[in-house]
């Protein structure tokens, strides 16, 4: 276990600088630079296979990238507590015999270690999490009974718990019926309040529009990072999806023809 790593507070909560990521000699990412604020929400879009799995798990320090640099707070990923990844719901184990609140608890564990038992001070702050989620009659419930946007809310708990500055969440709405995505969207403004970055992945464009501070539209380069104005714009949005973008509303072009469940980018590359 690496040493929990401190902060450097005049430098980014994220910097990206020429970031590469390659895999059986093809680039899932390339050249990709950026940096974000204490307290954005930017959402990241893209066509399956894009490169926005591979970012995440890059900037959550679970996978290396071929070149260039990643830095949280003026270091790199390694040792960060406070970063959360979120993955995709296909991506987990549903069967595997937790609780929510065990799942939960998981959020404290950098900070415990793998031998640490948990405390008062622990336990305070995954009923607060959980609280704040709206899942506080469900602590006892099995994973595989929840429903699709409780499941996501408990992921968000146990980042909470893990006291994240930086939440990462791949494809947190697909599949969700309207009234959990708009939970789940609630939920971040309040986090937005509370000084927590998040970086979401979304196939609904007119969504990232609405919801979110600044897009990040990707396809294994980075076609453009900015407000929706400027990035969801006819020419960028042909040169990330091609023949998959169509005309929703005239000249309105948000509309993609793309299925929702990106998986794992390496397998695109093969």
């Amino acid at each position: 276990m690496y040493p929990h790593t401190h902060h450097i507070d005049d430098q980014p909560i994220l910097d990206v600088h020429k970031l590469n990521v390659r895999y059986d000699g093809r680039f899932a990412l390339e050249d990709i630079s950026f940096h974000l604020h204490v307290g954005e929400r930017v959402a990241v879009v893209g066509p399956n296979g894009a490169g926005k799995s591979t970012l995440f798990k890059v900037v959550a320090g679970i996978l290396q990238p071929s070149g260039g640099e990643v830095n949280i707070y003026g270091s790199t990923p390694r040792g960060h507590v406070c970063i959360a990844y979120i993955p995709q719901r296909s991506q987990v184990d549903w069967s595997f015999p937790v609780s929510v609140a065990d799942v939960v608890m998981m959020g404290r564990i950098a900070k415990l270690g793998l031998l640490g038992w948990p405390k008062k001070h622990d336990w305070d702050l995954v009923h607060d999490a959980l609280e704040t989620v709206n899942l506080s009659d469900l602590t006892k419930r099995q994973i595989s009974q929840l429903s699709g946007g409780q499941q996501q809310r408990m992921f968000i708990a146990r980042a909470l718990a893990q006291e994240a500055e930086l939440m990462l969440m791949d494809e947190p709405l697909t599949g969700l019926d309207v009234p959990s995505q708009e939970n789940i969207l609630s939920l971040l403004d309040e986090l937005k309040g509370q000084n927590v970055t998040a970086m979401v992945a979304t196939h609904d464009l007119e969504q990232a529009a609405q919801h979110f501070d600044r897009i990040m539209l990707l396809n294994h380069h980075l076609i453009g990072i900015g407000t929706a104005e400027n990035v969801l714009k006819t020419e960028k949005l042909i040169q990330a999806y091609g023949g998959r973008i169509r005309s929703a509303n005239g000249d309105d072009m948000l509309a993609v023809d793309d299925c929702c469940d990106e998986g794992d980018e390496y397998a695109h590359t093969h």
